[in-house]
């Protein structure tokens, strides 16, 4: 019997959910299986991954075969890493070291990522602050000149009426005298 550690997909439509499991190869992929491994859930952001290692262990080491996708998650948590170590023969303190050496990789890796995405929104939010800057630029020079306009309005009305109070007032003085 091929045993293999692959996803079962669960959840209803639309909204994933996958256990990862050891199965027999020959069976479907939602068919029965031997031992849930661990679980994967892809729609939250980080998506969710939990594995058992001792059970990933076990199945590595009676020769189950990961699927494509189930090894890149073994390889994410770092069982990959030991189980090709215990299979080369290291003793447990030089698998230990290891794994604190990839652990060390793995965090500055994370702090890499985060630095880029942090920049990233630095560059988007200046982007968005120049377009604001120059949106308001126009937005100001736009009512200046409609403040513009509207004074030169204001200056001249108060003339034309001046100029049509002043015979109203002279005809009224020549009546009163």
């Amino acid at each position: 019997m091929s045993v293999k550690l692959r996803l079962r997909r669960m959840g209803r439509k639309k909204l994933p959910m996958y256990r990862i499991v050891a199965v027999d190869s020959r069976d479907r992929r939602d068919g029965k299986y031997l031992e849930k491994v661990g679980f994967y859930n892809p729609l939250p952001d980080p998506v969710d991954l939990e594995i058992d290692k001792e059970k990933a262990m076990k199945w590595l080491n009676r020769g189950a075969i990961p699927s494509d996708t189930v090894k890149s998650f073994l390889q994410r948590k770092g069982i990959m890493l030991e189980w090709d170590l215990r299979k080369r023969g290291y003793d447990d303190e030089k698998i230990e070291e290891e794994l604190k050496k990839w652990e060390i990789v793995q965090l500055e890796h994370q702090k890499r990522l985060e630095a880029q995405a942090a920049m990233k929104m630095r560059k988007d939010d200046e982007k968005e602050a120049a377009e604001e800057v120059a949106a308001t630029e126009e937005a100001v020079a736009e009512t200046v000149e409609a403040a513009k306009e509207d004074s030169v309005e204001a200056v001249e009305e108060p003339a034309e009426t001046l100029a049509e109070v002043e015979p109203e007032t002279k005809a009224e003085e020549t009546k009163e005298s």
